[in-house]
Parts: structure tokens; C-alpha cells; sequence
């Protein structure tokens, strides 16, 4: 399974949102900062988000753009499908021969694993690893 680019970011959007949750909607611009990310690349990734009723949206001087659900209730599954579409079931090798029949059944197999450990890991989970992480790389013990 290959991870692109509107799928990294969109996680990294999910997970700033995750880490201010309950604090009202935030700002692109701002979670384009903090993240190091390319704002007008996240505006286009929130129609997707939002289509999928995971961000809600708030147009005006308020504005800005929040969890629909507590980070608890959000996969890492359903972010990346909501922007990339069901995982693994593109790239499947033909199943021509018995040699690449065998090949279809491990990539199946390996990508159903994935999508396992995508649909057991929820936002607040990656923003509770996150925050561990940063506390532990400023030298602080977890």
C-alpha cells in the first residue's frame, strides 16, 4: 500500500485538528503553520473531509474548520478513504498465471492487514502518540 501525499497531509490535518479539539474551528492558515503544510493543499483536501462528514466548516470572521466527531469515533481508515478512495484495490497484479495469483493472495492478505491496523487506530490515538513524541524529543521523560 503506497501512502501519497493528500493522504500524509490529510492526517497531519486530522491529527492538528485531534490536538485542539473542543476548542472551536481553527484557522487553515494556522494548522498550515504548525504543520509545515501547504494551506491552499489542505483547502482542497477539506471538501473531501467534509463530504464525508468527518470536519465541519465554518465560513466568516469565526470561521475555520473542526472535528465533526469526537477524535475517538474518526479512523486513520476512514481519513485516508474519504480522501483517496477504498485502500488496495488498486495495484492488484493480474492473476494471469499461478505465479500471480499467488502474488494477488499475499497483496491481499498484506493489505487487508493494513486496513486492519488503519480501522483500529482512531485520531486521538495518533494525537496521543504525537504528543508523546514531542514531549519525549524535548529530552523530557514519558
Amino acid at each position: 500500500m503506497k501512502g501519497s501525499a493528500k493522504g500524509r497531509y490529510g492526517l497531519q490535518l486530522m491529527v492538528d485538528l485531534a490536538l485542539h479539539a473542543g476548542r472551536g474551528p481553527e484557522l487553515v492558515e494556522a494548522i498550515a503553520r504548525r504543520q509545515g503544510l501547504p494551506p491552499k493543499f489542505l483547502r482542497v483536501l477539506l471538501g473531501s473531509l467534509k463530504d464525508d462528514g468527518l470536519i465541519k466548516v465554518q465560513r466568516g470572521p469565526s470561521g475555520g474548520c473542526e472535528l465533526a466527531k469526537h477524535p475517538s469515533h474518526i479512523t486513520a481508515l476512514e481519513v485516508l478513504e474519504a480522501l483517496e478512495g477504498r485502500l488496495g484495490s488498486a495495484n492488484l497484479p493480474p492473476d494471469a498465471t499461478s505465479g500471480a495469483r499467488a502474488i494477488r493472495e499475499l497483496w491481499t492478505l498484506s493489505t487487508e492487514a493494513a486496513r486492519d491496523v488503519l480501522r483500529r487506530t482512531t485520531l486521538a490515538d495518533l494525537a496521543a502518540r504525537q504528543q508523546a513524541l514531542e514531549v519525549d524529543s524535548q529530552g523530557y521523560s514519558i
